[in-house]
């Protein structure tokens, strides 16, 4: 590792206290590049790397434009090509639901702790208290404030990306069943958008910049000329993680109008990842050459690796700590919080078994999940082993971590 051989750490902790995180960032940046060693790989997420975590592009208070490029696949003799696809059509027009029927005159307060929007065993004080920090309780209620809203805002921050990226894929999809089905998923899409958005300014008054691992991500796949790549990035990674956050979310939230939002799009959602193992599954196993195989497959396991980082929210530590934790410390703390444990126990729970049912967690690769702790998922169900109402059903089972 390059933080290892360098030990950058202890040379960050020499310098003056303002350079620190600008330091520490640049390193991390490198590190994550240099840890790239496909040249392939590193030609597709490389710019986007540069653009996100060294230019900031989606810190700087103003629209960004990302160049799209790829193909519209048109086929004017209207096939019905893929019945699984046009059963998640049927099903995507039963689902479809009215944001305005959320109870929206719902009374949120974010600091009442009778209704906690995340529970304090979420945070759990005493980890907080080994790193040495320390709130008063109004304090920790803040700070839960603060998680919750970073959180919805990377959420509706990467609704956004989806909906942008299934516009894109429903031209692109060579399925025509697909491209009905794509449809209703763009619907979808601009109603989280709409519904993230209207709680985090109604209810919360906070919204948080996005990302930069997620703007990477995004980055990268609205400027990918290959289908199957949107999907792969859209379908099986970012859906596929954000259907485990939202879970996580859902299970833990005693708010009863955030509980609803959540509990109508991880309906959405299901179906979403769905959608994906179906178009990939014979793609990739059947259309593609080794060496496009092998590529894809690199590349899911460091958007796997660049996700899993996505949860480190140096956003709050901007926010709160910048002046008594560094960094590093700040990534030791998070990595022990007990909500952020299952956030990634979760998502990773959800996106290791639909790459293993799309062909891409062969022998060559399972040693690098293994050494990156992932092996544990490979068992799972993936989404097309699931429902929607199976995945509630066991979010709704009581949980320790759940209670207040």
């Amino acid at each position: 590792m390059l933080r290892q051989r360098f030990n950058t750490e202890r040379l960050v902790n020499l310098l003056p206290q303002r350079m620190r995180a600008q330091v520490d960032e640049f390193f991390e940046a490198l590190e994550l590049l240099a840890e790239i060693r496909d040249p392939r790989l590193l030609a597709s997420l490389g710019p986007a790397g540069l653009r996100g975590m060294l230019l900031k592009r989606g810190k700087q208070g103003a629209p960004t434009r990302i160049r799209a490029s790829h193909k519209a696949h048109f086929d004017w003799s209207y096939p019905a090509d893929q019945p699984e696809m046009a059963e998640l059509y049927r099903r995507a027009k039963q689902g479809q639901w009215d944001s305005d029927a959320l109870p929206w005159s719902t009374d949120v307060d974010p600091l009442n702790p009778e209704v906690p929007l995340i529970p304090s065993s979420f945070i759990d004080p005493r980890v907080l208290h080994k790193h040495g920090v320390y709130l008063e309780p109004a304090d920790e209620l803040k700070f839960r404030h603060s998680v919750t809203a970073w959180m919805l805002s990377q959420f509706l921050h990467g609704e956004q990306g989806a909906l942008y990226a299934a516009a894109q894929v429903t031209e692109a999809v060579q399925f025509f069943d697909g491209k009905l089905y794509g449809a209703t998923q763009v619907m979808d899409e601009g109603r989280h958008v709409e519904v993230f958005s209207r709680y985090l300014e109604q209810k919360l008054g906070r919204l948080y910049l996005i990302n930069d691992n997620l703007y990477v991500l995004i980055d990268a796949l609205m400027s990918d000329s290959r289908w199957d790549m949107k999907f792969l990035g859209m379908q099986i990674m970012i859906e596929g993680l954000a259907l485990g956050a939202f879970g996580t979310l859902y299970r833990q939230t005693r708010e009863p109008l955030l509980k609803q939002l959540l509990r109508m799009v991880i309906q959405d959602e299901a179906r979403h990842v769905h959608y994906g193992v179906i178009a990939l599954r014979d793609h990739f196993q059947n259309e593609l050459s080794e060496r496009e195989r092998h590529e894809r497959e690199d590349w899911a396991y460091e958007v796997a690796l660049l996700m899993r980082n996505r949860f480190l929210a140096y956003e709050i530590h901007e926010e709160w700590f910048p002046a008594t934790l560094t960094r590093a410390q700040w990534r030791r703390l998070v990595n022990e919080i007990p909500g952020m444990v299952e956030f990634r126990q979760v998502m990773f729970s959800r996106l290791v078994p639909n790459l293993r049912e799309i062909g891409l967690m062969t022998p060559r690769i399972l040693p690098h999940y293994e050494r990156a702790g992932l092996m544990q998922y490979f068992g799972g169900k993936a989404a097309t082993q699931m429902t929607a109402e199976s995945m509630l059903a066991e979010l709704d089972r009581p949980q320790l971590l759940a209670t207040a």
